[in-house]
């Protein structure tokens, strides 16, 4: 019994003194990769800190890591998924699409299951800063 509290208490203890994993300019790459790199930080129980000039496509959906905090200054990119831009079949466009959406906050998920996930060239933008007003995000210290 005392084996498993110290555990825990330990457990506790190194999450709360993990380091951050500071995301500077980022400007995505594969969606497997992405759901590799939050899982790993999830576990490990790092807080992230969205700081770079951008923030595109997957680096998004570090939005939905508990704890994220964001630059006002960084610009977020949002598209739909796609293979190297070519459209997906219409059963794997929802699914990564939702699979995507899963990791953003709510009101963001939505949006982009209305509308930010239909465009797949180019991105659309939005500042930091509006993810701070809307109550989407927090500000880094």
């Amino acid at each position: 019994m005392f084996k498993k509290l110290f555990f825990i208490l330990f457990s506790f203890a190194a999450q709360a003194a993990a380091e951050p994993h500071v995301v500077h300019s980022d400007r995505g790459g594969s969606l497997a990769a992405r759901l590799e790199e939050i899982s790993r930080i999830k576990a490990a129980g790092e807080p992230v800190e969205i700081r770079g000039r951008v923030c595109f496509s997957t680096c998004t959906m570090f939005l939905g890591v508990p704890g994220t905090c964001v630059s006002p200054k960084t610009i977020f990119g949002f598209h739909g998924p796609s293979r190297g831009g070519r459209r997906l079949s219409r059963k794997n466009f929802d699914y990564f699409s939702r699979v995507m959406a899963s990791y953003y906050p709510g009101r963001l998920a939505d949006w982009f299951l209305k509308s930010g996930r239909f465009r797949i060239h180019g991105v659309y933008k939005i500042q930091g800063s509006e993810l701070i007003r809307q109550g989407l995000a927090k500000a880094c210290r």
